[in-house]
């Protein structure tokens, strides 16, 4: 598996808000036993952005982005691969 971190930062608020979107209306994702709104979701993932609890990566191989846990294990493994 591949990944590149993109900070989030150097996308457009277009973009940005594209990837928060896509991310939280994905089939699976759980956000406990009262289901909020699309704006708060979106609005709690753009925070752990901002603060470093998450971080986007774009995986060139399937032409996809993900958002991960800063602490997420395969971040360290992209860190190794990095020169």
């Amino acid at each position: 598996m591949t990944g590149l971190k993109i900070p989030f930062d150097q996308l457009s608020i277009e973009a940005l808000h594209g990837v928060v979107e896509e991310f939280v209306t994905r089939d699976g994702t759980d956000y406990g036993e009262v289901e909020a709104p699309l704006e708060i979701k979106m609005n709690q993932v753009l925070n752990q952005l901002k603060s470093g609890k998450a971080v986007i990566v774009f995986d060139p191989e399937s032409d996809t982005c993900n958002i991960l846990k800063s602490s997420d294990p395969f971040l360290k493994l992209l860190d190794k691969d990095c020169p």
